[in-house]
């Protein structure tokens, strides 16, 4: 399977300079390449206006228009780079030939990307056509030919920049290597806030592994107020770090603000640091979030036998709410409660629960047990856990679920988590199929549920193997009435 490496280096003045300058020219390549796509592009058009002013047909003036090569794939982007690259770019030859690769590779797929946008051919939201990079953009260059390994327990090497020492030991990637388990197939190195990354993406043996509790199956429920609530009581709080750090940041931005000069104004030494200060501070939220996210998700992989989640609408949870015109004020809007939403939207942003379910995934794989995910439309919450009353309304302030019909009064995460894991028992009692590849509705146990059809989650399929609730290393998806 593919595995990434990622290790923090640790450069002199020298190094970081020639890191600085691969990343550099990948964006000076990617910057060259799509203006030399924006020309062509507008040279068609020119062509195509002027054969239709003359009074060609349609079919003819476009196949003049045709004429006008335009790159857009990475070969015909790196035949144009070949070409011109002494005119344009006379210092190529002081970097390694992978930076400009980069520069060019992520062009062509951001130009796919615009293209099946349009056509209706990629999911998700509208792609934009690809704008330019500026200076101070995220610096990144990549790596998939020449020397790039790892040394020793302290230094790597990468294409014509050499070796570098690392801040973290590479022991255990050095050692995968050495049997003859794991193989390098590419590089990124990385800035991040002033510090520079490489991360090696490898081609990895790992054997099936088995949690310590095999039989063990726990229902987790993601929230806002607590990270993970399991089934068996415990509770993994929520460190909120951007909570945390909301003062600093918004002090911080309010001196960048100060500071900043007008329209094309140079930036002063102050702003830098400033900017500087202020990545750094994102930064450091960004490494509690994944800290605190990496360390529930290997604890519940490693011990739990089988892993309940939802599947929850994160997009559709964070939207914004829609504005509501002022009958007797028109061009004027009533209040929607967008500001509250906002503060909602970003909580929920920040305890990251789609990365939660994405990091389950491949470490139930990992370690050898089952991540099984719930439909959207599960009444978790809504549900009670002693009677299996469901409730038709549970606004978010009632943090204590009550029961009207057998009494029961619970804290309403523990009690979705409770729901979640007698899912899994329900479906594994009753004996009904779980996994449809022929993609059709089945029905359960009994003359009136039925079950949707179930997918693996995205990562987790492996070929020539079909799932169960009860399979290892699967991840599949629980429909709900």
């Amino acid at each position: 399977m593919m595995q990434a490496f990622r290790y923090e280096l640790d450069p002199n003045n020298a190094t970081g300079s020639a890191l600085a300058s691969h990343c550099g020219a990948a964006r000076f390549a990617y910057n060259w390449g799509l203006a030399l796509v924006k020309a062509r592009l507008s040279e068609r058009e020119h062509i195509l206006e002027d054969c239709l002013a003359e009074g060609l047909g349609r079919r003819e003036a476009d196949a003049l228009a045709a004429t006008v090569e335009t790159p857009w794939s990475l070969p015909s982007l790196r035949r144009e780079w070949n070409r011109a690259k002494d005119q344009v770019a006379p210092w190529w030859r002081s970097n390694s030939k992978e930076a400009a690769n980069t520069g060019l590779f992520r062009l062509s797929v951001a130009l796919k990307a615009w293209s099946d946008s349009k056509k209706a051919r990629r999911k998700g939201p509208r792609v934009g056509f690809p704008i330019f990079k500026k200076r101070h953009a995220k610096r990144s260059c990549r790596f998939t030919t020449g020397a790039f390994d790892v040394v020793d327990a302290r230094h790597v090497r990468l294409p014509r920049i050499g070796v570098v020492r690392t801040k973290e030991p590479t022991e255990k990637l050095g050692g995968l290597i050495a049997v003859g388990s794991a193989r390098i197939l590419s590089a990124t190195v990385t800035e991040t806030a002033g510090r520079w990354y490489v991360c090696f993406g490898c081609e990895v043996q790992r054997h099936a592994g088995s949690p310590t509790r095999p039989a063990s199956v726990v229902g987790v429920d993601v929230g806002v107020k607590a990270l993970v609530v399991v089934s068996t009581g415990e509770v993994v709080e929520n460190p909120k770090p951007l909570s945390r750090y909301a003062r600093r940041l918004g002090r911080q931005q309010r001196q960048l603000a100060r500071q900043a000069g007008g329209h094309g104004m140079p930036a002063s030494g102050r702003s830098r640091r400033t900017r500087a200060r202020i990545a750094r501070t994102h930064a450091r939220v960004a490494h509690l979030r994944a800290d605190a996210l990496h360390k529930a998700t290997t604890r519940l992989a490693k011990t739990h036998g089988t892993v309940v989640v939802e599947d929850l609408n994160v997009a559709g949870m964070t939207t914004r709410p829609a504005p509501r015109p002022d009958p007797d004020r028109p061009g004027h809007h009533l209040r929607n409660g967008a500001r509250a939403k906002a503060g909602l939207n970003r909580a929920v942003l920040d305890a990251s629960p789609g990365e939660l379910r994405r990091q389950l995934a491949y470490k139930c794989e990992w370690y050898g047990s089952t991540l099984v995910v719930a439909g959207p439309w599960f009444p978790s919450s809504k549900t009670c856990s002693s009677c299996k009353t469901v409730k038709t309304k549970l606004s978010l302030s009632e943090r204590t679920f009550h029961c009207g019909v057998c009494g029961l009064a619970i804290d309403r995460d523990h009690n979705a988590s409770l729901n979640l894991r007698d899912l899994v028992e329900h479906v594994a009692a009753s004996g009904a199929e779980t996994l449809n590849g022929r993609g059709g509705g089945r029905s359960q146990a009994g003359p009136t549920s039925r079950c949707s059809p179930m997918k693996r989650q995205a990562g987790t399929e492996q070929s020539g193997k079909s799932g169960t609730v009860v399979s290892q290393g699967a991840a599949v998806l629980i429909g709900s009435d």
